[in-house]
Protein backbone atom coordinates (compact mmCIF):
# COMPACT_ATOMS: atom_id res chain seq x y z
CA UNK A 1 0.00 0.00 0.00
CA UNK A 2 0.90 3.35 -1.04
CA UNK A 3 0.43 6.55 0.61
CA UNK A 4 1.34 10.06 -0.54
CA UNK A 5 1.28 13.72 0.11
CA UNK A 6 1.26 16.59 -1.96
CA UNK A 7 0.77 19.83 -1.75
CA UNK A 8 -0.16 20.68 -5.68
CA UNK A 9 -0.81 24.63 -5.52
CA UNK A 10 -4.34 24.64 -7.65
CA UNK A 11 -5.75 21.07 -8.36
CA UNK A 12 -7.95 23.04 -11.29
CA UNK A 13 -4.54 23.88 -13.00
CA UNK A 14 -2.89 20.75 -12.24
CA UNK A 15 -5.30 18.47 -13.16
CA UNK A 16 -3.58 16.95 -15.98
CA UNK A 17 -0.20 16.34 -14.09
CA UNK A 18 -2.18 14.92 -11.12
CA UNK A 19 -3.58 12.58 -13.05
CA UNK A 20 -1.00 10.79 -15.14
CA UNK A 21 1.43 10.54 -11.82
CA UNK A 22 -1.41 9.04 -10.10
CA UNK A 23 -1.73 6.45 -13.04
CA UNK A 24 1.95 6.45 -13.57
CA UNK A 25 2.74 5.65 -9.68
CA UNK A 26 -0.14 3.49 -8.46
CA UNK A 27 -0.41 5.40 -5.59
CA UNK A 28 -3.11 3.88 -3.40
CA UNK A 29 -4.45 7.21 -1.19
CA UNK A 30 -3.40 10.77 -1.83
CA UNK A 31 -3.58 13.39 0.60
CA UNK A 32 -3.76 16.88 -1.08
CA UNK A 33 -3.05 20.28 0.27
CA UNK A 34 -3.61 23.83 -1.65
CA UNK A 35 -6.65 22.65 -4.15
CA UNK A 36 -7.78 26.33 -4.18
CA UNK A 37 -11.34 25.44 -5.15
CA UNK A 38 -14.82 25.37 -3.44
CA UNK A 39 -16.44 21.71 -3.36
CA UNK A 40 -18.76 23.09 -6.22
CA UNK A 41 -15.85 23.25 -8.77
CA UNK A 42 -13.66 20.53 -7.30
CA UNK A 43 -12.59 17.92 -10.24
CA UNK A 44 -14.42 14.95 -8.93
CA UNK A 45 -14.18 13.26 -12.04
CA UNK A 46 -10.58 13.62 -12.38
CA UNK A 47 -10.52 10.96 -9.41
CA UNK A 48 -13.74 8.98 -10.20
CA UNK A 49 -12.29 8.02 -13.59
CA UNK A 50 -9.83 6.58 -11.99
CA UNK A 51 -11.72 4.56 -9.70
CA UNK A 52 -10.45 6.58 -6.47
CA UNK A 53 -13.17 8.14 -3.91
CA UNK A 54 -12.58 11.55 -3.02
CA UNK A 55 -13.44 13.82 -0.32
CA UNK A 56 -12.41 17.69 -0.04
CA UNK A 57 -12.58 20.48 2.19
CA UNK A 58 -12.65 23.96 0.67
CA UNK A 59 -14.47 27.23 0.87
CA UNK A 60 -12.69 29.38 -1.43
CA UNK A 61 -10.02 30.21 -3.73
CA UNK A 62 -7.73 29.45 -1.04
CA UNK A 63 -6.07 26.37 1.15
CA UNK A 64 -8.15 23.58 0.57
CA UNK A 65 -7.79 19.80 1.03
CA UNK A 66 -8.44 16.75 0.18
CA UNK A 67 -8.04 12.99 0.30
CA UNK A 68 -8.17 10.16 -2.63
CA UNK A 69 -8.27 6.63 -2.03
CA UNK A 70 -8.74 3.34 -4.23
CA UNK A 71 -8.75 0.93 -0.72
CA UNK A 72 -11.81 3.11 1.16
CA UNK A 73 -12.58 6.14 2.44
CA UNK A 74 -14.31 5.95 5.62
CA UNK A 75 -14.82 7.98 8.75
CA UNK A 76 -14.39 11.35 7.07
CA UNK A 77 -13.89 14.39 8.95
CA UNK A 78 -13.32 18.04 7.94
CA UNK A 79 -11.08 19.47 10.91
CA UNK A 80 -9.60 18.82 14.03
CA UNK A 81 -10.90 19.28 17.67
CA UNK A 82 -10.89 23.11 18.38
CA UNK A 83 -8.47 23.58 15.38
CA UNK A 84 -8.36 27.60 15.78
CA UNK A 85 -9.66 30.29 13.22
CA UNK A 86 -7.92 33.29 11.57
CA UNK A 87 -9.08 36.52 10.68
CA UNK A 88 -7.01 39.30 10.12
CA UNK A 89 -6.89 41.77 13.21
CA UNK A 90 -8.72 39.44 14.90
CA UNK A 91 -12.12 40.33 12.96
CA UNK A 92 -14.63 37.62 11.22
CA UNK A 93 -12.68 34.86 12.42
CA UNK A 94 -13.10 31.89 9.65
CA UNK A 95 -11.98 28.01 10.34
CA UNK A 96 -9.84 27.78 6.70
CA UNK A 97 -10.27 24.23 5.04
CA UNK A 98 -6.57 23.05 6.28
CA UNK A 99 -7.36 19.74 7.59
CA UNK A 100 -9.20 16.87 7.01
CA UNK A 101 -9.04 12.94 7.71
CA UNK A 102 -10.61 9.59 6.32
CA UNK A 103 -9.99 6.42 7.28
CA UNK A 104 -7.95 4.30 4.11
CA UNK A 105 -7.99 0.28 4.13
CA UNK A 106 -7.20 0.76 8.27
CA UNK A 107 -5.00 3.47 8.21
CA UNK A 108 -6.14 7.08 9.30
CA UNK A 109 -4.59 9.49 7.35
CA UNK A 110 -4.94 13.17 7.53
CA UNK A 111 -4.44 15.90 4.82
CA UNK A 112 -2.73 18.73 6.65
CA UNK A 113 -2.11 22.38 4.98
CA UNK A 114 -0.44 24.09 7.91
CA UNK A 115 -0.37 27.96 8.16
CA UNK A 116 2.34 29.72 6.46
CA UNK A 117 3.39 32.29 9.35
CA UNK A 118 4.02 34.37 6.91
CA UNK A 119 7.15 36.90 9.32
CA UNK A 120 8.42 36.03 12.08
CA UNK A 121 6.61 39.09 13.87
CA UNK A 122 3.25 38.44 12.00
CA UNK A 123 -0.16 37.23 13.37
CA UNK A 124 -0.35 34.46 10.71
CA UNK A 125 3.01 33.17 12.92
CA UNK A 126 0.71 32.95 16.20
CA UNK A 127 -1.74 31.20 14.30
CA UNK A 128 0.16 28.96 12.99
CA UNK A 129 1.95 27.92 16.51
CA UNK A 130 -1.35 27.87 18.17
CA UNK A 131 -2.60 25.85 15.54
CA UNK A 132 0.08 23.44 15.91
CA UNK A 133 -0.29 23.18 19.19
CA UNK A 134 -4.14 22.50 19.27
CA UNK A 135 -3.25 19.57 16.19
CA UNK A 136 -0.50 18.13 18.35
CA UNK A 137 -2.47 17.78 22.01
CA UNK A 138 -5.56 16.07 19.40
CA UNK A 139 -2.84 13.32 17.80
CA UNK A 140 -1.44 13.08 21.10
CA UNK A 141 -4.74 11.77 22.42
CA UNK A 142 -5.33 9.43 19.89
CA UNK A 143 -2.29 7.71 20.81
CA UNK A 144 -3.26 7.58 24.12
CA UNK A 145 -6.43 5.88 23.71
CA UNK A 146 -5.03 3.76 20.87
CA UNK A 147 -1.43 3.12 21.23
CA UNK A 148 -1.39 0.77 18.23
CA UNK A 149 -3.55 3.29 15.73
CA UNK A 150 -2.25 3.83 12.32
CA UNK A 151 -2.51 7.21 11.85
CA UNK A 152 -0.35 9.60 9.14
CA UNK A 153 -0.30 13.21 9.88
CA UNK A 154 0.23 14.06 5.06
CA UNK A 155 0.85 17.51 4.21
CA UNK A 156 2.35 20.63 3.78
CA UNK A 157 4.43 21.81 7.58
CA UNK A 158 5.66 24.93 6.49
CA UNK A 159 8.57 24.12 8.38
CA UNK A 160 12.01 22.95 7.93
CA UNK A 161 12.89 20.93 11.45
CA UNK A 162 16.88 20.47 10.76
CA UNK A 163 19.33 23.28 9.22
CA UNK A 164 19.73 21.00 6.29
CA UNK A 165 16.62 21.10 5.30
CA UNK A 166 16.94 24.52 3.50
CA UNK A 167 19.53 25.47 0.92
CA UNK A 168 21.32 27.52 3.09
CA UNK A 169 20.61 28.35 6.80
CA UNK A 170 22.84 31.74 7.17
CA UNK A 171 20.41 32.76 4.53
CA UNK A 172 17.11 32.07 6.50
CA UNK A 173 18.77 33.31 9.82
CA UNK A 174 20.58 36.63 8.43
CA UNK A 175 16.83 37.61 6.71
CA UNK A 176 14.92 36.29 9.47
CA UNK A 177 12.65 34.12 7.82
CA UNK A 178 10.27 31.69 8.30
CA UNK A 179 10.09 28.03 8.62
CA UNK A 180 13.45 27.76 10.47
CA UNK A 181 12.76 29.92 14.12
CA UNK A 182 12.97 27.87 16.79
CA UNK A 183 9.45 27.97 18.21
CA UNK A 184 8.36 26.44 14.58
CA UNK A 185 11.05 24.06 14.95
CA UNK A 186 9.81 23.32 18.47
CA UNK A 187 5.97 22.82 17.71
CA UNK A 188 7.79 20.22 15.07
CA UNK A 189 9.38 18.18 17.67
CA UNK A 190 6.30 17.79 20.13
CA UNK A 191 4.79 15.56 17.18
CA UNK A 192 8.09 13.87 17.76
CA UNK A 193 7.82 13.59 21.46
CA UNK A 194 4.22 12.97 21.26
CA UNK A 195 5.17 9.49 19.39
CA UNK A 196 5.30 10.23 15.84
CA UNK A 197 7.99 10.12 13.40
CA UNK A 198 9.47 10.55 10.20
CA UNK A 199 9.84 7.53 8.01
CA UNK A 200 10.74 9.56 4.95
CA UNK A 201 14.17 11.20 5.83
CA UNK A 202 16.11 7.82 6.55
CA UNK A 203 15.49 6.91 2.25
CA UNK A 204 16.11 10.80 1.17
CA UNK A 205 19.04 12.36 3.37
CA UNK A 206 19.49 15.41 1.37
CA UNK A 207 16.28 16.22 -0.28
CA UNK A 208 13.87 18.65 -0.36
CA UNK A 209 10.07 18.38 -1.56
CA UNK A 210 9.53 22.40 -2.04
CA UNK A 211 11.66 25.19 -4.59
CA UNK A 212 10.13 28.42 -5.24
CA UNK A 213 9.27 29.45 -8.43
CA UNK A 214 11.38 32.86 -8.00
CA UNK A 215 15.47 33.18 -8.91
CA UNK A 216 15.63 29.83 -10.68
CA UNK A 217 15.57 28.39 -7.02
CA UNK A 218 14.87 24.93 -8.54
CA UNK A 219 17.74 24.80 -11.12
CA UNK A 220 19.89 25.96 -8.66
CA UNK A 221 18.60 23.75 -5.75
CA UNK A 222 17.74 26.02 -3.79
CA UNK A 223 15.09 23.85 -2.16
CA UNK A 224 13.71 23.27 1.43
CA UNK A 225 12.26 20.19 3.00
CA UNK A 226 8.48 21.35 4.15
CA UNK A 227 6.39 18.06 3.36
CA UNK A 228 5.92 15.15 5.87
CA UNK A 229 4.19 12.19 6.26
CA UNK A 230 4.56 12.27 9.82
CA UNK A 231 3.33 8.32 11.07
CA UNK A 232 2.30 6.86 14.83
CA UNK A 233 4.03 3.29 15.78
CA UNK A 234 2.30 1.08 14.60
CA UNK A 235 2.32 2.92 11.27
CA UNK A 236 5.62 3.39 11.21
CA UNK A 237 7.02 -0.36 11.76
CA UNK A 238 4.99 -0.88 8.53
CA UNK A 239 7.42 1.19 6.86
CA UNK A 240 9.19 -0.49 4.08
CA UNK A 241 10.30 2.19 1.27
CA UNK A 242 9.71 5.83 0.71
CA UNK A 243 10.44 8.41 -1.76
CA UNK A 244 10.36 12.24 -3.03
CA UNK A 245 9.27 12.31 -6.46
CA UNK A 246 11.53 15.04 -7.57
CA UNK A 247 10.66 14.47 -10.79
CA UNK A 248 7.60 15.82 -11.17
CA UNK A 249 8.46 19.26 -10.01
CA UNK A 250 10.09 19.52 -13.26
CA UNK A 251 8.48 20.67 -16.82
CA UNK A 252 5.30 23.16 -17.67
CA UNK A 253 3.20 23.60 -14.94
CA UNK A 254 4.27 21.99 -12.10
CA UNK A 255 3.70 22.58 -8.72
CA UNK A 256 6.21 23.92 -6.69
CA UNK A 257 5.81 20.79 -4.02
CA UNK A 258 6.74 17.30 -5.03
CA UNK A 259 5.38 14.63 -3.86
CA UNK A 260 6.12 12.44 -1.31
CA UNK A 261 5.24 8.77 -1.00
CA UNK A 262 5.47 6.36 1.59
CA UNK A 263 5.29 2.59 0.77
CA UNK A 264 4.21 -0.05 3.45
CA UNK A 265 4.02 -3.60 4.03
CA UNK A 266 1.21 -5.90 4.14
Amino acid sequence: MKIATWNVNSLRARADRVEDWLRRTDVDVLAIQETKCKDENFPWELFENNDYEVAHFGVNQWNGVAIASRVGLDDVERTFGGQPSFGKGGKDPIQEPRAMAATCNGVRVWSLYVPNGRALDDEHMEYKLQWLDVLKDNAASWLERDPDAQIALAGDWNIAPRDEDVWDIDFFVENRMTHVSEPERAAFRAFETAGFSDPVRPFTEGAFTYWDYTQLRFPRGEGMRIDFALTSPALAARVNNAWIDREERKGKGASDHAPVVVELAG
